[in-house]
């Protein structure tokens, strides 16, 4: 993955131009880095996987993430890098299990991102008195952020093997690290 980040960042400008589901890229790409680094893992491998994993969402809500596919094969990625983007659709929209760390933790990162960065938005000072049972009870209020999927992320944090208040204290640090999100 020599040099990934560049060219994931030129696919990522190419084909999202909503500016709010490029913030929700970079926020799994900084949830995925934090974690990769974390664990051991491949930073750019993994940061790349959440920088991309909604490559084709914009032009093709309806079939994502399928459409991605030849998106990602013609700019020179390997099926295990499509394949670890097509898991965290798994199984609604794929037939590629969340069978490594990296797949299940592009699920786990994917959807509550999105909500943090919602309840983050109604606090005056951003991020940075975000409290995890703050997050959790808002979580109850099904009006707010309605489509972000519960479901998902109370079993992303189960596929991950974590808490779900450890797993929102590690993604609102890893959001307070992306210069980007300010």
């Amino acid at each position: 993955m020599e040099n990934v980040t560049a060219k994931s960042n030129e696919l990522l400008n190419k084909y999202i131009q909503n500016i709010n589901l490029r913030k929700h890229c970079y926020c799994v790409e900084s949830c995925m880095r934090y974690y990769a680094k974390k664990l051991g893992e491949n930073e750019e491998l993994w940061a790349s996987a959440g920088l991309l994993h909604d490559l084709d969402w914009e032009m093709y809500p309806d079939t994502h993430p399928n459409t991605a596919v030849p998106i990602l094969k013609e700019a020179g990625y390997d099926d295990e890098f499509i394949n670890i983007v097509l898991s965290h659709a798994y199984p609604d929209r794929t037939n590629v299990p969340r069978d490594s760390m990296v797949k299940k933790y592009l699920f786990a990162c994917d959807e509550i991102t999105g909500f943090v960065i919602a309840y983050s938005l109604m606090k005056p000072d951003g991020l940075n008195n975000v409290e995890p049972k703050s997050v959790i009870k808002k979580m109850k209020d099904k009006a707010f952020a309605r489509t972000v999927n519960r479901d998902d992320i109370k079993q992303g944090a189960e596929e991950i093997g974590l808490e779900l208040s450890e797993h929102i204290q590690n993604i609102i640090e890893a959001l307070k690290t992306d210069e980007r999100l300010k």
